[in-house]
């Protein structure tokens, strides 16, 4: 009877312990910011091309696809891209240019007509349609153009 007891509690306690261990949140994969190109090359003249040459890489490292829609892209200082109707496949990677252009599976434009990111130091965050924090991805540095998450 004794022994009894004891592998019960053992067993209570060994499950109780499983349920405590955290579970492997990377596991599935997940949606996350990739790279930063926050200095685009040449002369910062408010062209297009140089606009949409600065650009935020978003990668979905599910097995399925995720609607973007309603989830949110900003900077420090508030600067924001809302997706509209949009889903990410699996495994994809979209680019979140600056400036102005036409919208496709892979590359979206905010259609603004001055530079987002700084080119020292920024914070960029990923925030979902509930206003959650999907992924945050900082840098500071003078010394490259962009910085991988």
């Amino acid at each position: 009877m004794l022994r009894l007891r004891a592998l019960a509690a053992a067993a209570v306690m060994a499950a109780a312990g499983a349920a405590l261990l955290p579970a492997p949140a990377q596991a599935a994969g997940s949606v996350h910011l990739y790279k930063i190109y926050y200095d685009s090359p040449g002369s910062d003249t408010r062209s297009t091309a140089s606009l949409n040459a600065e650009y935020v890489q978003i990668k979905n490292s599910t097995s399925r696809a995720v609607s973007l829609t309603g989830w949110t892209l900003t900077d420090a200082s508030r600067h924001k891209y809302t997706f509209g109707s949009y889903s990410l496949g699996a495994g994809r990677t979209v680019t979140v240019h600056t400036g102005r252009g036409t919208n496709t599976a892979a590359h979206r434009y905010q259609g603004r007509a001055a530079y987002v990111w700084n080119n020292d130091r920024d914070t960029a965050t990923l925030r979902r349609a509930s206003g959650s924090t999907a992924d945050s991805c900082s840098y500071i540095s003078t010394r490259t153009d962009y910085k991988m998450c």
